[in-house]
């Protein structure tokens, strides 16, 4: 049995934000998708700039704890572009037993309550 590797995760999660933001009408100008390439979506809606920084984390952490270091100094490049800035975290467990590892071939749930503003 397979497990799902980090690199995987992390793909999985910009899936889930990304259909997310533009089921919200979000327009991406660039997707990064490199992990720790902050920020991951740069986007616009209502002619104004989005940063989106996404994290994924496993079961039992929380996913919408984040870095707060981080995440104050992707803002603080934000405001030269005049742009927003959020926060997007995604957990994943394994669906039948969340203490069970995440693999390939089973099903898993996810955890994402939206972008946060920051």
């Amino acid at each position: 049995m397979s497990q799902l590797s980090e690199d995987e995760l992390h793909q999985l999660a910009m899936t889930t934000v990304g259909q997310s933001l533009e089921a919200d009408g979000y327009e991406f100008l660039a997707v990064n998708s490199a992990p720790k390439k902050d920020p991951q979506f740069v986007c616009t809606k209502d002619k104004t700039l989005h940063f989106v920084v996404v994290r994924h984390v496993r079961y039992p952490q929380n996913p919408n704890e984040f870095d707060s270091e981080l995440m104050n100094q992707v803002k603080e490049h934000a405001i030269k572009f005049k742009a927003k800035t959020y926060y997007a975290g995604v957990g994943f467990a394994n669906a039948s037993d969340y203490d069970k590892p995440l693999s390939k071939n089973e099903p898993y749930a996810i955890n994402f309550n939206g972008i946060k503003e920051i």
